[in-house]
């Protein structure tokens, strides 16, 4: 029988404190408080035993080899090798145990985080950047997670301190003295650069986020910049801001490369100091030679403390600017899901009176605009990802639980992302997401003559519909395993029609009352976007459908056509009577069309 892993990935990771970087940190430690302080002690037994060999070998000199008693010395030998043993174990369980303690770390932040960001749902692009998010799960969880070897060695190595003072107490008041004055000395050396740290590490944080957006966008718009011409403006504006990081970089790794010579050289200078001063008691016969060998192996047993110290001092200065990041981004505010009225009952029209925008319900409706993002602005504000004034059924769609408007309403944009995994799960991802939901929405409407798909894992009948509709029928047959063949993340082994149809076929899938997908057919040819086009009509056959698309093989399906200019509806009607009577909608279709001819 296989053992419980220690660290569970999947248990509830609790209520984050976000009061401040600080509590958060500590928030991590309490909540694994057994294993942080089985940390704690088994680095403070490790440390002390460290220091004990030097003592066990002033034992073995002193009452063994100096009085010659062999006795003595072999008991004393026993003991030395029995407690090097016995803490070699001790050192592989305080590992073991300060690994578990940053795993559980790494993977509760990931967790807080990840929670929060489906909370934050279609407002996270509007409350933080895509490189600030990308910068906070690469590099602040997994310096957060280090930062936490304090609470093991870090104690320890202040047990360690005070252990060795008492020892060289016994040896000599003088030199305990000595010893006991190096945490002060070393707090006042390290702490002022921890603060230089600090600062110099937040600077650094917030031009990596910087950055790290621009690759963000880069990768994202690259064929688009390159057909503007762009591109070299781009590369240079790149180059001078990765200049600047890597320059802040060298201002970070100067402090950091301060505080690890102190860590090196002062228990050098403990080392020094003090056996110079031992030696002299040891000429003067105040200490015995056993005792001077042991006063020289505790000094050098503090350099493993004072590391330590060192090493956390400057983990936890970094792990406070990280946590901060993570506290600003715990601390951003989702869209409001409570509502104080309840969603029409029956199928009831979407009206946006921003752009005049009426989306009749069961009917296949278009938006035809020269800008895009146009369209997509009216279709994020009916689908409630963006603040409107849209009204459903003549009740404004914000005063509505944010439950019932993502039950029922689906937004499915073309560049939606593709999870790693089988086709058979890419698809039924949407429909796992809506799982205990009824595809119809709470009204129950009906199906247009289809069978109606029960909630949760779809079956092999429904698969075969939606990829039907999505003329994505082809792509399960060109797979080695069908369903069942492996999908990279974003899709990356199919092309780009492919994914857009899979895509498309998995919204059809969820089947949802409302449907507002943005452009598609876009990346298909045009017998392909013509039969796709047919078929979504077919599918959605008395549901309310919303297309954003230029396409003419599109637009003449549709029952309803709205033309924009500007973000308002310039006019409406069916595709043939918007030709006949609208010149500027004639020219964007005959645009698109001449478009196509020319690819």
């Amino acid at each position: 029988m296989s053992r419980r892993p220690r660290v569970d990935a999947y248990e509830d990771p609790g209520t984050p404190d976000s009061r401040g970087a600080g509590r958060f940190l500590w928030w991590l430690v309490t909540r694994q408080a057994g294993r942080s302080v089985a940390g704690a002690v088994l680095a403070s037994v490790w440390m002390v035993l460290l220091a004990a060999t030097p003592y066990l070998m002033s034992r073995a000199v002193d009452e063994g080899l100096e009085t010659g008693d062999l006795g003595a010395l072999a008991g004393w030998c026993a003991a030395l090798v029995a407690v090097g043993a016995f803490n070699a174990w001790v050192s592989i369980v305080r590992h073991r145990t300060m690994t578990r303690v940053r795993m559980d770390a790494n993977f509760r932040t990931v967790k807080v985080l990840v929670d929060h960001s489906v909370r934050l749902g279609a407002a996270l692009p509007r409350r933080t950047g895509a490189g600030e998010v990308v910068t906070i799960g690469v590099s602040d969880v997994q310096t957060i997670a280090g930062s936490l070897t304090a609470v093991g060695p870090g104690v320890g190595a202040l047990v360690a301190f005070v252990a060795v003072a008492a020892l060289l107490l016994s040896v000599s008041g003088p030199l305990a003295a000595v010893v006991l004055l190096g945490v002060p000395v070393l707090a006042l050396l390290v702490g002022p650069l921890m603060r230089r740290l600090q600062g110099r590490e937040a600077e650094y944080r917030e031009r990596q986020g910087a950055l790290t957006a621009r690759i963000a966008d880069l990768a994202g718009g690259l064929r688009v910049l390159n057909g503007l011409g762009g591109k070299d403006l781009f590369a240079h504006a790149f180059r001078r801001d990765s200049g600047r990081l890597r320059a802040q970089g060298y201002r970070v790794g100067a402090v950091t490369s301060w505080m690890e010579a102190l860590g090196a050289g002062l228990p050098l200078l403990f080392l020094a100091v003090v056996t110079w001063l031992g030696a002299r008691l040891a000429a003067r016969g105040e200490i015995s030679v056993g005792e001077l060998v042991s006063v020289y192996g505790y000094v050098a047993a503090l350099m493993w403390p004072v590391a330590f110290l060192v090493e956390s001092g400057g983990l936890i200065s970094r792990a406070v600017v990280a946590a901060g990041r993570v506290v600003r981004f715990l601390r951003l505010d989702p869209d409001p899901a409570a509502g104080t009225a309840d969603a029409p009952a029956e199928p009831a029209p979407l009206t946006d009176p921003d752009s005049g925008v009426s989306v009749r319900p069961g009917a296949l409706t278009a938006l035809a605009a020269a800008r895009s993002s146009d369209a997509t602005g009216i279709v994020e504000r009916l689908a409630r990802h963006a603040p409107s004034a849209v009204t459903w059924g003549g009740v404004r769609l914000d005063e509505v639980p944010l439950a019932q408007v993502r039950r029922r309403i689906l937004l499915a944009d073309h560049e939606a992302d593709l999870f790693a995994g089988p086709l058979r799960e890419v698809l039924g991802g949407a429909a796992g997401a809506r799982e205990g939901v009824s595809p119809h929405g709470d009204a129950g409407s009906g199906t247009g003559g289809r069978t109606e798909r029960p909630a949760g894992t779809p079956s092999e009948a429904h698969l075969a519909e939606a990829l039907h509709a999505a003329v994505a029928d082809d792509i399960v047959r060109s797979l080695p395993d069908g369903l069942d063949s492996e999908i990279d993340a974003q899709a990356r082994n199919l092309s780009g029609g492919q994914r857009q149809r899979v895509r498309l076929a998995r919204a059809l899938l969820a089947d949802p009352e409302v449907l507002l997908a943005v452009e598609p057919t876009s990346a298909l040819d045009a017998h392909t976007e013509a039969e796709a086009a047919q078929r979504l009509r077919a599918a959605r056959r008395g549901r309310t459908t919303v297309v954003t698309t230029t396409s003419p093989l599109v637009l003449d399906r549709a029952d309803v056509v709205h033309y924009l200019v500007d973000g308002k509806t310039a006019a409406s009607g069916t595709h043939r009577d918007l030709l006949a009577g609208e010149p500027g909608y004639r020219a964007l279709v005959a645009r698109e069309t001449d478009e196509e001819a020319a690819g």
